[in-house]
């Protein structure tokens, strides 16, 4: 795994950023893997104003996206499809019909999880995924003890999870408790993983990812398995492994 220590949230999400629009450009038609939540929000915003000043153009690039809460229609503020048209896609000329979300209302979640698997499948698989880690260090959502084969399918959220996202809505009770998620299988399937990292609630996660073993207690461990990740972190975020590795050097 490669480590490109930056700053500050803004830095990660201008160098985030600048990492895909250099593969949208190298690779039109690329299939892009995306992540919702806090953490890449910095990131969409820097592609909606590069594609504002310089043109770079998403008519061709497909989406697949992580996740969704179970129980939330798209056109709920609170889902991650309502999320992506709002953080992203309304800004950019990206194709709708390219987009793809997980259905939060399927009537049969199997069957909804299987088509997805199947249609990431028929694109070819996932050329560039965009990950976040959670405090737990779940990936996606799937959190820890989550079974490495795992593919796309529905997952009880953790309680620190629930906890975490409860900020985007007016009580807790309130926020879904279930969702669908790619599998960690599937996130391994892709053909290179952008991990990004800031803030001091993140340290611990990836201390332990750097540092600690590989197992399903820690869902984001198995990426050190990944041939081709790279982790965009500010200096927050490191300052754990930084600490570590100056009482070494002592």
């Amino acid at each position: 795994m490669k480590i490109i220590e930056v700053k500050d949230y803004q830095q990660m999400s201008k160098k985030a950023a600048e990492y895909i629009i250099d593969k949208v450009t190298m690779l039109p038609s690329i299939k892009l893997g995306l992540a919702t939540g806090g953490t890449p929000i910095g990131t969409y915003k820097n592609l909606i104003t590069d594609h504002q000043k310089n043109g770079t153009s998403y008519q061709k690039v497909t989406t697949f996206n992580l996740d969704e809460y179970v129980g939330l229609s798209s056109e709920d503020k609170n889902s991650y499809s309502y999320y992506m048209k709002d953080q992203l896609f309304n800004h950019i000329d990206i194709k709708q019909a390219n987009t793809h979300i997980p259905n939060g209302e399927a009537a049969d979640f199997q069957i909804e999880c299987n088509k997805y698997e199947q249609l990431m499948t028929e694109h070819g698989g996932i050329d560039l995924q965009i990950l976040g880690i959670g405090s737990n260090g779940h990936i996606g959502f799937n959190e820890p003890g989550t079974s490495f084969a795992s593919k796309t399918h529905t997952v009880n959220l953790a309680p620190s999870t629930i906890n975490a996202n409860a900020r985007y809505f007016n009580r807790l009770e309130e926020v879904p408790t279930k969702a669908i998620t790619m599998g960690i299988s599937t996130i391994m399937q892709s053909k290179e993983i952008l991990l990004l990292i800031s803030g001091e609630s993140k340290r611990d996660a990836l201390f332990n990812l750097m540092n600690g073993p590989v197992n399903e207690s820690s869902p984001a461990s198995v990426l050190k398995n990944h041939p081709n990740v790279t982790i965009i972190a500010d200096e927050a975020a490191v300052s754990l492994i930084r600490m570590e590795s100056s009482m070494e050097n002592d």
